[in-house]
């Protein structure tokens, strides 16, 4: 078993200043915890993963091809691969558990 904290996480991927923290890679999935501060860009280029986002805080838009909604703590989305995808308008710190399967990379 592999278990984890998101506080601990958090603390882990801001050490590395990073935006995104992988934690978990296994044969058919990865997961990780993506970050973008209110106002901030998302550099994201579509993936050739379907994903899963599970918006652990936050409140920001979620464009995934042509549909645009608003996504806050609770929210999850599924982004197909190879789906231009963006957040935007982010107005409180976003914090996001990514799930890529097949696994990222």
């Amino acid at each position: 078993m592999k278990a984890f904290r998101l506080d601990e996480l958090e603390a882990e991927r801001a050490a590395n200043d990073g935006a995104y923290l992988q934690f978990v890679r296994e044969r058919n999935m990865s997961v990780g915890l993506y970050a973008l501060d209110a106002g901030a860009s998302d550099p994201q280029q579509p993936h050739r993963q379907d994903e899963v986002y599970f918006v652990v805080s936050g409140r920001a838009s979620l464009t995934v091809g042509m549909e645009t909604t608003q996504v806050s703590r609770g929210s999850v989305v599924y982004v197909p691969a190879g789906t231009a995808h963006k957040f935007h308008h982010i107005t409180e710190d976003l914090r996001v558990m990514v799930v890529f399967s097949p696994p990222e990379g």
